[in-house]
């Protein structure tokens, strides 16, 4: 069983350390454990932290460019130096034809994106970098909207001008856009305005576990209506009935949220967005090598085999088909 997961951090170390390895390391995510749980694609992103935090890693004083640049650098140089098992793709036939050459692939993506600093150009550079997936927000308002949070008026809150200009140009570049960490009232208008699917790369339901981040039943049921996907997310806070006190996420809880939002939402709007590299907790299924275990635990929970590939990775591929080039 192959799959694609729509996220992880496992690039962030590059901004410290250019000569960080992302072929085998001691994270969640790496080259050799993807290959042993049957990779399909993984999306790297590159996850803009707070700048409080650009402080605590050493790397102060850094910008937003400098640091895109370091993490995208990281990236090419280490698909380069190991391109006998995996390649980049931006879109559905790179990733047949790397599947075909017996190669994994790599989507690079952005998480928060407030680099576009309301400027389209940026926008079509970051294209041009091989960037083809975009979470609008991250947990701070940006150029592009609000994002997710337990202030009801910010939570209401939707797409700011250039946000919706953003979308409109995302879709017609080829750029998959990502509601995950979107205020509700921000997702309500990428369903409102995106002509193509869209995603939430790694968020569950919350009707299962009660977290902000997570999309209500209305929302699963919108993104299945417009064909789009979420990616199940392995954290405990945003997989766990009781969030607040959870720090670890056995399989049976992933089986849970699966099946909520297939019984929602429909089959293929179930997805992978572990957030490996970037969640805290324990996990059942503690990196991507161990992956073959979730999908002997919905075998047994009574889903078909036809829709556990569609939650491996042919629900993302059609949205990739769709939404990316």
């Amino acid at each position: 069983m192959k799959f694609i997961d729509m996220h992880c951090d496992t690039l962030m170390p590059f901004a410290a350390d250019a000569n960080y390895s992302i072929y085998s390391n001691d994270k969640q995510v790496d080259f050799l454990k993807m290959q042993k749980g049957g990779a399909l694609a993984q999306f790297f992103a590159v996850f803009f932290p707070p700048e409080k935090a650009f402080a605590e890693s050493g790397i102060a004083g850094i910008t937003d460019r400098e640091y895109f640049d370091r993490l995208t650098g990281g990236f090419y140089r280490r698909l380069e130096e190991h391109r006998d098992i995996i390649a980049f793709a931006s879109n559905a036939q790179m990733i047949e034809e790397n599947r075909k050459a017996g190669k994994m692939s790599a989507v690079l993506t952005i998480e928060d994106g407030r680099m576009l600093n309301g400027d389209m150009d940026i926008l079509h550079k970051v294209y041009d970098k091989g960037v083809r997936a975009i979470s609008l927000t991250w947990n701070f308002e940006n150029c592009l909207g609000f994002p997710n949070s337990k202030d009801k008026e910010i939570m209401e809150k939707g797409l700011k001008p250039f946000g919706i200009e953003a979308v409109k140009e995302m879709n017609r570049l080829g750029i998959l856009v990502d509601v995950s960490h979107l205020s509700d009232g921000g997702f309500y208008d990428v369903a409102r305005y995106s002509e193509k699917p869209f995603v939430a790369t790694h968020s569950n339901a919350r009707a299962v576990c009660p977290h902000q981040r997570n999309l209500t039943d209305d929302m699963i049921k919108l993104l299945g209506e417009k064909g789009g996907v979420t990616g199940l997310n392995f954290a405990p806070t945003f997989m766990d009935a009781d969030h607040i006190h959870a720090t670890h996420t056995p399989i049976s809880n992933i089986v849970k949220q699966a099946r909520h939002i297939a019984n929602v939402g429909g089959i293929d709007c179930v997805g992978l967005g572990t957030d490996f590299d970037g969640i805290f907790g324990t996990q059942e299924i503690s990196d991507s090598s161990m992956l073959p275990l979730l999908w002997d635990a919905l075998a047994k929970a009574g889903f078909h085999e036809s829709e556990i590939e569609k939650i491996s990775h042919k629900n993302v591929l059609r949205v990739i088909k769709e939404s990316m080039k």
